[in-house]
């Protein structure tokens, strides 16, 4: 499937990453939402372990510096030259795409909703890195 002739002429390449990178956030936010109103991870979180995982500062920042990738590349999707937003979406999109997959076999067993949300954010940074892979030269 050409993934740039399809779609080139329904929209630019900018916007469509832009969109992609506005979508996952929306599905990392409600799955976020969602753990929140689950009364098991509601009792985790409030004993400030999480899944085996101990909820320092240090990992609330590291997980806050890692989820500023995502949220930048929203705004970066839009304003940086072709050829740094290309490889820029490259590289965001594998991070993400793998840090998403490490998310599912760290600590204990996910729930059924954060594989479902898992899934579709794995899928749609999967798309995004192969999307600007597959930028035509000529437009960089």
């Amino acid at each position: 499937m050409n993934i740039n002739g399809k779609l080139k002429g329904l929209i630019s390449e900018r916007k469509m990453l832009f969109t992609l990178w506005v979508f996952v956030m929306f599905n990392y936010l409600y799955c976020d939402v969602m753990s929140v109103m689950d009364p098991q991870q509601m009792k985790e979180i409030a004993t400030g372990q999480v899944g085996g995982i101990q909820m320092t500062p240090e990992f609330l920042l590291g997980a806050a510096i890692l989820m500023e990738i995502p949220i930048g590349m929203v705004l970066l999707s839009r304003i940086l030259p072709n050829r740094a937003n290309r490889w820029t979406n490259i590289i965001a999109g594998t991070i993400m795409t793998l840090v998403q997959l490490a998310s599912l076999f760290a600590g204990s067993s996910p729930t059924v909703y954060y594989i479902f949300f898992s899934v579709i954010e794995i899928s749609c940074t999967a798309f995004i890195t192969v999307y600007a892979w597959k930028w035509k030269e000529e437009t960089v």
